[in-house]
């Protein structure tokens, strides 16, 4: 936002106010100074006039001027192709000094000069056009001979603000100037007013026809055929970087919403359809259902969101101040994707909604530029009521850590325009001026507050917290937390933090679920991170990519953190990922590690989140898991996540080796303490044990057979080996290795076969398995 000290005291009068004082003022209440540029004439630099101009003979692009300086006329050889006779115009005099260049007496193709009539960025200021600046009155009474530097409207400063998105109500002179009236205790100026009017009203021109619009909107016809801008209006529009040579009604459109925050446009009066006598628009929503105007079937402008170019070369336009709910506009244009400009800008972050203001200023700045106004004011408007909070005095001292008088908070919120309806005891109801669409709640009455009494006149003070010993679930996430972190890293992983956010496109082009759009994100911090996450794994995918693109072997991440459904309810999971060589280049490998494999990727896994069972996954919901190598995590019986190596077109896709990930749901991970238990002092016995079993068979049913003997004398046993062949047809030979001890005695052979014969009755019994 760019604010000059002049511009401002239009609104409020702070010429006793230096620009150290006024930057420190902005700083304090939260209206960061960016940059400052002060802008001073270089002396010797003085007003002239030219009284003559004829051709260089000996060029075709020069001019012999005469210039009146006051005491003296001067001689001056000029380029321009702009400079006429009788104009005022600013001229650097012999000795002066511009920047780098020193004004000397000198002959240009044999014709002497004495002198250099300037332009705009000569002076240093924005450039106008691309010949010399024109002076007017407008700077002050012009005096030839009189320096330039003394004229104190044209040596203004410029004021860069970094604003914040919620203080849309600052995108204005207007808006900063309130900020300075509420800090400073001083009055805003009223308006004078002085206008033109046009001997017809707007009824008798134009006509609008408007249907079904969510938009709040004001016209004013205009007739500017003798309208013309000064010289300081058109400078200010070229500091915000809007001015448009010989564009006097465009650049007028941006000089009040600049100035006042109201967003304007204008129309003319051949753009209209005439009907009956009357120019008319249309003014209703469009395929999209954006309001816009159309005339002749033609969209002249969509409200709030684009404003076609027109043509100045008509005198009759009817000029709109428009105003939409920038939450509305700003999810339209989120779901609709729709191409914005930079009103959307404005619209989007809160415009001013005050119209009426809006044309009334615009009307007598019009009207003394020498623009006529048509009597009438066409208006779509609704009342809008003001939102009302209540607001405890003490809620507001508490979050401020300091007691504020309740009268000095009153007077604070009087002064930014709040209003304080009714006042009982410790509650104040506060009424929200129209234009502070980011007030909402009683920390942003608190950050008010704050902001005007200064921050640093605020006492610190040490924080007191009174610590009780609380056992709860947070805590316990917190040690389980902290305990799979120092178990990931033991297992050859580092931790890393990613976004919330991520690319919708991935996800849908990864078969990943998204949020449903009524959830989404409406103003996302860059396009890349347009949603919520439904999972983690395609940030820790980008990240092993951009890992390898800067030439590693391997990339090992696991992430602690939040993802959401469809409906934007949250979970916490725990992702790894393993991608790349599973050890580092050495001796024993011969500088040619192999890469990770399913089972030692598990296992890592296993050793950082304890105990699971894997079971083949029967569905499979996205296109990052490979459809041979993946299996359900089951802790207890349900399944918590799954376990998969990354499919070879996605990996193709990142540029990937051979890469592993899982997905795991935090709070189903276990965080039992560990029992210590006695450790038997007999002999361990190892039993091989042969099966036939059918292919179809999955062994978690042999499994869940085995364990239901319950025989505390099996203390492990472990699938080692499978084999079939044509002679077993389909079936096959599977070797369970079994580890038997007691904890009473050692075991005798006798002991040993009549475990083994359990193990086979319950095997025949249940699963009609015989021994091989």
């Amino acid at each position: 936002m760019i604010i000059t000290k002049n511009w401002l005291e239009q609104f409020i009068n702070i010429s006793h106010l230096s620009i150290e004082e006024i930057c420190r003022t902005l700083n304090s209440i939260g209206l960061e100074v960016d940059s400052v540029n002060k802008i001073s004439i270089a002396p010797k630099v003085v007003v002239g006039k030219i009284l003559q101009k004829e051709k260089h003979p000996d060029a075709d692009k020069l001019n012999i001027c005469q210039v009146d300086l006051g005491e003296k006329t001067e001689q001056i050889v000029c380029g321009a192709s702009n400079v006429e006779e009788g104009q005022f115009v600013a001229v650097a005099t012999v000795g002066s000094i511009l920047g780098d260049l020193k004004i000397k007496a000198a002959k240009l193709r044999g014709v002497e000069s004495n002198g250099m009539i300037c332009s705009s960025t000569e002076l240093g200021l924005p450039k106008l056009n691309d010949g010399i600046i024109v002076l007017d009155d407008s700077i002050g009474e012009l005096i030839l001979g009189k320096e330039l530097k003394d004229y104190s409207t044209l040596n203004d400063t410029i004021i860069e603000i970094g604003l914040t998105p919620n203080r849309g109500d600052c995108l204005s002179i207007l808006g900063v100037a309130r900020e300075l009236s509420a800090y400073y205790d001083l009055p805003l100026i009223e308006i004078e007013k002085h206008i033109n009017y046009h001997e017809l009203s707007i009824g008798q021109l134009f006509d609008i026809n408007s249907s079904n619009i969510d938009s709040f909107i004001a016209y004013k016809a205009i007739d500017f055929s003798a309208f013309k801008l000064d010289l300081i209006t058109n400078l200010r529009v070229a500091s915000i970087g809007k001015f448009k040579n010989n564009s006097h009604i465009k650049n007028s459109l941006h000089y009040v919403t600049h100035s006042t925050g109201v967003i304007f446009n204008a129309y003319s009066k051949e753009k209209a359809t005439l009907k009956n006598e009357l120019y008319v628009l249309d003014l209703k929503k469009n395929g999209l259902g954006f309001d816009s105007v159309y005339s002749q079937g033609e969209i002249l402008s969509t409200i709030g969101v684009e404003h076609k170019d027109f043509e100045d070369n008509c005198k009759d336009f009817l000029v709109e101040a428009s105003y939409i709910n920038p939450e509305v506009i700003s999810k339209k244009v989120f779901e609709t994707k729709v191409k914005t400009s930079d009103i959307f800008y404005k619209s989007s972050r809160g415009s001013e909604p005050n119209l009426e203001f809006g044309l009334e200023y615009f009307s007598n700045f019009a009207s003394k530029l020498g623009a006529t106004i048509y009597s009438g004011t066409k208006e779509f408007l609704e009342d809008i009521e003001k939102t009302t909070l209540s607001i405890s005095v003490r809620k507001i001292n508490s979050i401020i850590g300091e007691e504020i008088d309740k009268f000095e908070i009153e007077k604070i919120l009087t002064s930014l325009d709040f209003e304080i309806k009714e006042s009982l005891d410790d509650i104040l109801l506060i009424k929200v001026p129209l234009y502070r669409h980011d007030i909402k709640n009683v920390a942003d009455i608190a950050e008010e507050v704050i902001r005007i009494i200064g921050i640093d006149k605020i006492q610190a003070k040490p924080l007191a917290i009174d610590e009780v010993r609380r056992v709860n679930k947070t805590s316990n996430d917190l040690l389980k937390k902290n305990k799979i972190r120092a178990k990931a890293i033991e297992n050859g992983f580092y931790e890393t933090l990613t976004y919330v956010f991520t690319s919708k496109e991935g996800l849908e082009k990864y078969g990943f679920k998204t949020l449903k759009d009524e959830f989404d994100l409406i103003n996302p911090i860059v396009k890349e991170l347009n949603t919520y996450r439904t999972t983690m794994l395609l940030n820790l995918v980008e990240a092993c990519s951009n890992n390898f693109k800067v030439g590693a072997k391997k990339a090992s991440f696991f992430e602690i953190g939040t993802v959401f459904d469809e409906n934007r309810n949250e979970s916490k999971k725990v992702s790894f990922i393993y991608s790349g060589a599973a050890e580092i280049e050495d001796v024993s490998n011969a500088g040619k590690p192999k890469n990770i494999d399913f089972f030692s990727f598990a296992k890592k896994v296993l050793n950082t989140i304890g105990q699971f069972d894997l079971e083949p996954m029967i569905k499979i919901d996205n296109n990052f898991i490979h459809p041979y190598q993946n299996a359900n995590i089951l802790i207890d019986g349900k399944v918590i996540g799954y376990i998969c190596k990354l499919h070879p077109n996605v990996a193709n896709d990142f540029d990937l080796s051979d890469t592993f990930i899982t997905e795991i749901d935090f709070d189903s991970i276990k965080n039992d303490l560990v029992k210590v238990t006695s450790s038997s002092k007999f002999q361990v016995s190892r039993k091989d044990l042969s099966i036939i079993a059918p292919k179809s068979l999955e062994f978690k049913e042999i499994k869940k057979a085995i364990d239901s003997l319950n025989n505390g004398i099996i203390k492990q046993y472990n699938l080692i080996d499978i084999y079939s062949d044509d002679k077993l047809g389909d079936n096959e030979s599977l070797t369970i290795r079994f580890i038997l001890q007691s904890d009473e005695k050692t075991l005798e052979d006798e002991d040993i076969n009549s475990i083994i014969n359990s193990i086979l009755d319950v095997l025949k019994e249940k699963l009609s398995i015989t021994l091989r």
